[in-house]
């Protein structure tokens, strides 16, 4: 029988706290530099409290990674006395250091635990369902190996589209990747962004406005989907009020066996800024 996995990620996953609990994931918060105070993302600040405080701040937040020691603390943790195996599955190394502490942090157990340290070049919630699925596999048996090719199937074929209220966040960030060439783009262009093959923020097409934006988001994805049926995570920053309608639209337009809408949590948060709405698709049949 192959050896029991636990799976690690980080906070930027956006991962529920019920549905961590349910798979028991081991999670490793990032942190949130905001008025001189530093918060645990997810813990010490949740996305309601963070946006409120946001709209009231002087200046934007700020984000840092966990240290490699916080991660030895988290993959000890997770082994447990039974010594577990550990995949830990992180936002794309593009984006943030967190991969490069979680790697040290694998080298400095290398004697004592078994652990596969994972980029998914996504984030947010689009990390979380890799995140999800490897740990759903994890808790039926499989092994370190077979969970790990959940990851990478989820990695290499699912696809993510986003959408920012305004660049100024990723810019002010540091994260605004290859769509730094939409910089002082013409007023009410809405750039469909994603997430490219090096785990880069990069624009995929300009449209002009938010709805025709919308409607061109859902024509790619049906042509992804087709009718296949598809595990979908719908993400927003403070946009409730139409993530139903957006939730009801995709229903119309796809084959939806499972739907999870999410809000972004502070460190993602920081650098999209309100008002992002994201779009992850998977085909059920793809998953490894």
């Amino acid at each position: 029988m192959s050896r029991r996995v636990k799976v690690v990620t980080d906070s930027t996953a956006d991962i529920p706290e019920q549905i961590r609990k349910e798979l028991d994931i081991e999670m490793v918060p990032l942190k949130v530099h905001l008025e001189g105070e530093t918060f645990l993302d997810g813990i010490t600040l949740r996305p309601e409290e963070f946006y409120e405080k946001l709209a009231q701040a002087n200046e934007l937040s700020t984000t840092s990674q966990p240290s490699p020691n916080e991660f030895v603390e988290a993959y000890r943790k997770a082994a447990g006395e039974d010594k577990h195996d550990i995949l830990s599955i992180h936002l794309s190394a593009a984006l943030s250091g967190t991969y490069q502490s979680a790697v040290l942090a694998k080298s400095m157990l290398e004697d004592e635990l078994k652990i596969d340290v994972f980029d998914g070049k996504k984030a947010s919630y689009a990390t979380g369902m890799m995140v999800v699925a490897a740990a759903e596999a994890a808790k039926a048996g499989k092994s370190l190996e077979e969970c790990r090719k959940i990851a990478e199937s989820f990695r290499r074929k699912m696809r993510v589209y986003f959408m920012v209220d305004t660049l100024k966040y990723l810019q002010k960030g540091g994260r605004i990747g290859k769509a730094s060439a939409l910089l002082g783009s013409v007023l009410n262009i809405k750039p469909i962004l994603k997430l490219d093959e090096d785990g880069e923020v990069a624009p995929d097409e300009k449209v002009r406005g938010k709805k025709k934006a919308m409607n061109r988001m859902y024509e790619k994805l049906q042509q992804y989907a087709g009718d296949e049926p598809v595990w979908v995570g719908l993400l927003h920053a403070q946009s409730e009020g139409e993530t139903a309608s957006i939730s009801a639209t995709l229903k119309e337009k796809l084959n939806i066996s499972r739907l999870d809408v999410v809000e972004l949590g502070p460190v993602i948060g920081t650098h999209a800024g309100p008002g992002t709405i994201g779009v992850a698709v998977m085909k059920e049949s793809a998953i490894a």
